[in-house]
């Protein structure tokens, strides 16, 4: 089966379009790398063609409300336009846990429009919200950081491997869509200041991580379980300290 990874030179688009084509699909990455700006349009219908699912891991270079909600809504449309009249069978879209309860964010608004988006077109869909990447601590750290310190609120959370991620949705994108949500995790809770700690720690990064209960998430207050999926999210297998263990001999910490 032909399977489109918009977003496929990226993080996690990346290795789903290497699993899905170990399990004996095509998989083509569709990015503005390989000539598909779904922004735009440029490519999206050739691409499409003959496609029977469309995986969409893409997100917004800027996070300002404004741009990032222009992006979600025009790629979205783009994309979905085109799948019509493909005729593609199911439209996968990575989004993330905790996104109907983030509503205070720019960015969680624009990835409500987009899932509203494709809950509303004529292609079978499946969203599948993800926690946080443990690859994202540091990325947490930076734009958490103040020029002095890194304040984050002490919550839980559940994060997981891009590994995980990555198989998860490969295997929803294989199978029958769901036609509303359904929520991948990691197999450990933690607090994210702690691990954010921990994760620089293994960095050598000095900045002290505070936790701050009034700090914010993307913009967004949060609430002890806010980030945490529900019971019958599937959960990855890596274990935190296996992947720091891996990412910290692999890339010299």
């Amino acid at each position: 089966m032909k399977i489109v990874v918009v977003g496929g030179s990226g993080l996690i688009g990346s290795r789903l379009v290497k699993k899905l084509a170990a399990m004996g699909h095509q998989a083509v990455a569709a990015s503005p790398d390989t000539g598909v700006n779904t922004v735009t349009g440029e490519g999206v219908a050739e691409a499409l063609k003959s496609a029977g699912v469309v995986v969409d891991v893409s997100n917004s270079p800027s996070w300002e409300d404004a741009a990032v909600l222009q992006f979600f809504e025009g790629s979205t449309r783009n994309l979905l336009t085109c799948e019509a009249a493909a005729g593609v069978g199911h439209h996968v879209a990575l989004s993330v846990v905790g996104t109907d309860r983030l509503t205070e964010s720019g960015y969680f608004r624009a990835k409500m429009a987009q899932e509203k988006m494709i809950e509303q077109s004529s292609t079978p869909y499946s969203l599948v919200h993800a926690t946080q990447f443990f690859e994202f601590l540091k990325g947490l750290a930076d734009i958490s950081f103040d020029g002095h310190e890194v304040h984050l609120p002490s919550v839980l959370f559940q994060p997981m491997a891009a590994d995980d991620v990555a198989n998860g949705l490969a295997r929803i994108a294989v199978g029958p869509p769901a036609n509303g949500v359904v929520e991948i995790a990691g197999s450990e809770e933690f607090r994210l200041d702690d691990l954010v700690r921990r994760r620089l720690t293994a960095l050598n990064d000095p900045r002290e991580v505070v936790a701050d209960p009034h700090a914010r998430y993307a913009g967004a207050r949060l609430g002890e379980r806010t980030l945490l999926p529900g019971q019958d999210a599937r959960l990855g297998k890596t274990r935190f300290d296996d992947w720091l263990a891996r990412s910290t001999a692999g890339a010299g910490a």
